[in-house]
């Protein structure tokens, strides 16, 4: 490699942590004599790719840089008033610079180990309390992915709490006229497999009876009027069913809430908060309820507990309740949510706190009446007299089109004859004066006035019923941290509360927490991918359209499919978006019957969950004593339901970290019954450039992007699950209301045509940076790392299931279950000492409880690894003292971990070892000490004592 080639390679040097001579060593240690042996050794030879990838040569950062500013100058930034749920906002600079641009923020995994997640489990529960304020709402969760699934969501659980059996007696949903077009999309496609049937009208003379479980509306709708619901939810609540409403939460500190009006859910998108329009995403949505539909909500809910010292500590509340852990019984597939950017709107809310936002409000309230008025003296009246920040103008469309484009203007077109025009907190007086302007043009006038008075004004837009008069966001927090010192301290003081990667190796089996390299991440703070709103004029996103169409092409060849849809916004809406696929496919192909897809019993949760919603009945498939699917059993369940048979969902290696050898013998049965092969992409960090899923014999597959491919996991989201397919299915993906020319007539998944498009960008960096050598290279080294700790660790712990040569995948599990007889210690208390050792815990009790399964990712040096070996090996070393009895039963590290700073620099030390084994383990402790903030959670107290907003200011102090 000459000097030239180096330097375009230098990336993979940087994401790859390995060197040549710790390369060397780990070899030697697991007993190869090279790479190319273990992976020989690793990977089927029968599955093996035979070429390399058609990808691009590696370039290096400040070359990608350079090109892609070239990309983003191809996007327009004009003038957006398009509105229809997504508006501009101001970043504030201290929130964007530490939590969005901050590692410390952006790296941190799902809270599910909540005592070294508690900065992030306070903001998340902000998130709540502000959503539950401005609702009106008893509970709120903690994020979902965007308004239109989280209002297909709300469907959803009303649906199955209504018709609780497979009887359905109440079928039938209503949906007003006037909501957004793309939550309307994406209701038709979640109640279509489900068996619901969608009823459109006006809410006014909707003829509803007990058939009816459920209605939806918007408020303020689509055309911005503010109406008057209350007859309506009281009618709908009369036939026995519920309302979902669609909301906005800066309307909501001016208008009543939803709560108030009797609504029983209220859905949205909290991206106004803060959060940057990206062409479409990662939004944080919002989902607000009742008490009583607490056990039955989408997604995660943050709730309040104690500690082991009686202090109040916060965890993930109900998690029994999550519905993706009851599996084929569940009714929503969630997983992974919003959680990076419901932070920033909870931060948001913090900053301004509630007089800066109401001020906002009625700032953007102020514009709107004031052009209300002004157009309306030109002779274009506003067809509804009630609004907030969005009008309905009667105009002739086409002129005004051809004048605000040439103004660099975008306005919403409801049709040739009206207009929207949605003003928004970075609107000001002159932007209103340039559209009054506009419209004197089209008079043949050249010039326009308006007046204002900000200081003596009435809101006459909003009528008296919708005025809002309860208080809200009382809490100390939101009324605190105002001046940006408060703010920047206070945000400070919540991340320290939290191990992310800029701490220590996150090795989470299933998870992939690799590297998330900052030059991946800088462009998405961009104003050129920022600020686009997803529905203007794809002329006016060209840079995006290169991006998208490049992306879809790499994955396509890495995966060896034929097409890609980048729609899905999670992995799970990857895994359903996939079944919807092969369900359209079956349709066309007169098969609508064939709706059995056969399951592995060692499967993910969201697998059946994502079957279930997709309309298919699941069949269980056994595994064999080596965790590997059970052949036999499956083929005789194809063989059973041959003639019903829709597909098989695998994932590939398997959950359990091998690559099964019979792979495409399974593959190759589900076809031979008329099946289609479903790949869960969770593994694919080792596949790339070694193996495809079409090599193995998929037909589909999605791609965790956030985790093969950088995309980091925010705290518990953003994710993007697109997925690829066989060209006999690519007339079957994803279409979208923006792709208005009928080339892809199929539903949506989500509420944008790209999903969450702004994360994209950390994707596409990554394949270009790396090149075709330098994805395989990571592939390849993910499986090293794995195998040197696997090598490592066996003297010590029993390691479940390899492949035939006695190696595993990207991953491996350690078998805990036996310290508990010998010990009395479990999986759970080696989860929490690794906390006193700096480490997060690898994923516990997936897929075998009592175990722990670990992926160290190609991004972790020998070092780290050693660092984490070292860990388990010493408390290795204390459960054997325990077992010896050395060591007290229950009074030990194990038991008591993890140990907090206040615990170890109390006055009392009564336990039977010292301090110092205690916070100090091991000699690399001591030179970066993470300290956990609350001792060992009770997570019983929290559930039965149920608190998911912020409690009085006194619970924060400690015992």
């Amino acid at each position: 490699m000459n000097l030239f080639e180096a330097q375009s390679s230098e990336f993979q040097r940087r994401h790859i942590g390995v060197n040549a001579a710790d390369t060397k060593a780990m070899l030697q240690t697991i007993g190869v004599g090279s790479l190319d042996e273990l992976i020989n050794k690793t990977v089927p030879a029968a599955i093996r790719l035979q070429a390399p990838l058609n990808l691009p040569a590696a370039i290096s950062e400040q070359e990608y840089l350079a090109e892609l500013q070239q990309v983003a100058a191809k996007n327009q930034l004009f003038k957006t008033y398009i509105g229809q749920g997504y508006y501009n906002t101001i970043t504030p600079s201290v929130i964007l610079r530490n939590v969005f641009e901050n590692p410390g923020w952006y790296t941190q995994y799902t809270p599910y180990q909540a005592e070294i997640s508690q900065g992030r489990l306070e903001s998340l529960l902000n998130f709540q309390t502000m959503v539950s304020d401005l609702t009106g709402m008893e509970i709120s969760n903690a994020s979902l992915l965007d308004e239109a699934t989280s209002a297909a969501e709300a469907m959803a659980m009303f649906f199955h709490q209504v018709n609780k059996t497979d009887n359905i007696t109440k079928p039938k949903f209503f949906v007003d006229n006037s909501v957004f077009a793309q939550t309307r999309d994406v209701l038709v496609t979640r109640a279509t497999p489900i068996g619901i049937e969608l009823v459109f009208g006006d809410f006014r003379k909707a003829l509803l009876d007990d058939t009816y479980f459920g209605a939806f509306i918007q408020y303020p709708n689509s055309e911005g009027s503010i109406e008057d619901y209350r007859g309506f939810i009281a009618n709908v609540h009369h036939v026995g069913g519920f309302v979902t409403m669609a909301t906005d939460l800066l309307a909501l500190t001016l208008l009543t809430t939803p709560g108030e009006l009797g609504a029983d859910v209220a859905v949205g998108s909290a991206q106004r908060f803060g959060v940057p329009l990206g062409y479409g995403g990662p939004h944080a949505a919002f989902f607000a309820t009742k008490e009583e539909f607490k056990r039955n909500m989408p997604g995660r809910l943050i709730g309040v507990s104690i500690d082991a010292q009686n202090n109040r500590a916060l965890r993930m509340a109900l998690q029994t309740r999550e519905q993706h852990i009851k599996r084929e019984k569940a009714t929503s597939n969630i997983c992974t949510a919003q959680a990076l950017l419901a932070n920033m709107a909870a931060m948001y809310a913090v900053y301004h706190g509630p007089a800066g936002l109401k001020q906002m409000a009625e700032r953007v309230a102020l514009l709107t009446q004031t052009l209300s008025e002004s157009l309306a003296e030109l002779g274009y009246p506003t067809v509804h007299a009630h609004y907030f920040d969005t009008i309905k103008v009667a105009v002739d469309a086409d002129k005004v089109k051809a004048i605000s484009d040439k103004h660099q203007i975008n306005f919403h077109y409801f049709d040739n004859k009206h207009i929207g025009i949605s003003l928004d907190e970075t609107t000001t007086q002159k932007d209103v004066l340039d559209i009054v302007y506009l419209f004197a043009e089209l008079n043949g006038l050249n010039e326009a006035t308006i007046g204002f008075d900000a200081d003596e004004y009435t809101l006459t837009a909003i009528p008296a019923f919708a005025k809002r008069s309860s208080d809200y966001l009382t809490h100390p927090v939101f009324n605190t941290h105002h001046s940006e010192s408060q703010m920047m301290r206070y945000m400070k003081q919540l991340e320290n509360k939290d191990l992310s990667l800029n701490t220590s190796m996150i090795s989470l089996g299933s998870c992939t927490m690799k590297l998330n390299a900052a030059t991946e991440m800088i462009p998405v703070s961009w104003p050129a991918f920022s600020q686009l709103h997803p529905f203007v004029p794809v002329a006016q996103a060209k840079g995006y359209q290169q991006i998208t169409d490049e992306l879809g092409r790499y994955l396509s060849v890495i995966t060896g499919f034929d097409a890609c849809s980048l729609q899905p916004n999670s992995g799970a809406q990857g895994e359903y978006a996939g079944l919807l696929t092969i369900m359209a496919y079956h349709h066309a192909n007169n098969n609508a019957h064939r709706n059995v897809v056969l399951i592995p019993i060692s499967a993910h949760g969201t697998n059946p969950a994502s079957a279930v919603m997709a309309g298919m009945k699941v069949v269980v498939v056994k595994s064999d004593e080596d965790g590997h699917i059970d052949v036999a059993d499956l083929k005789a369940k194809a063989e059973q339901y041959k003639d019903t048979l829709g597909g098989l969902m695998v994932t590939y290696p398997s959950t359990h970290g091998v690559f099964e050898e019979s792979i495409r013998e399974i593959c190759e049965t589900i076809h031979q019954y008329g099946g289609q092969v479903y790949m869960d992409g969770a593994n694919m960090n080792a596949q790339v450039g070694l193996t495809s899923p079409a090599t193995i014999g998929a037909d589909v597959c999605h791609l965790n992007l956030h985790k093969t491919f950088a995309i980091p996991h925010g705290g518990g989201g953003p994710g993007m699950g697109p997925i690829c397919v066989k060209a006999h299915l690519a007339p079957h993906l994803p279409g979208h209301q923006v792709w208005s020319d009928g080339s892809k007539p199929n539903g949506a998944v989500s509420a944008a045509q790209f999903g969450s498009a702004s994360i994209l960008l950390i994707s596409y960096a990554y394949i270009k940076m790396l090149g075709a050598d330098g994805v395989k290279m990571a592939t390849e080294y993910a499986i090293l790392n794995a195998n040197y700790m696997k090598a490592r660790l066996e003297k010590y712990y029993k390691i479940l299931y390899t492949g035939n040569n006695g190696t595993c995948a990207h991953e491996f599990i350690i078998d805990l279950r036996p310290f508990k007889a010998t010990s009395g210690v479990e999986a759970e208390d080696v989860a929490k000492r690794l906390m006193d050792y700096g480490f997060h815990a690898p994923t516990l009790s997936f897929p075998v409880p009592g175990t722990i399964m670990v992926e160290p990712t190609e991004s972790e040096d020998k070092a780290e690894l050693d660092r984490f070996c070292d860990a388990m090996i010493s408390i290795y070393e204390e459960i054997k003292a325990i077992e010896e009895g050395k060591a007290h039963k229950t009074d030990n590290p194990l038991k008591n971990a993890p140990h907090t700073q206040a615990v170890i620099c109390a006055d009392e030390w009564a336990h039977a070892y010292t301090r110092k084994e205690a916070a100090f383990p091991l000699y690399y402790v001591t030179q970066s000490k993470f300290w956990p903030s609350v001792s060992r959670i009770n997570n019983t107290y929290g559930d039965r004592n149920l608190i998911c907003t912020c409690e009085p200011i006194e619970s924060y102090m400690e015992n």
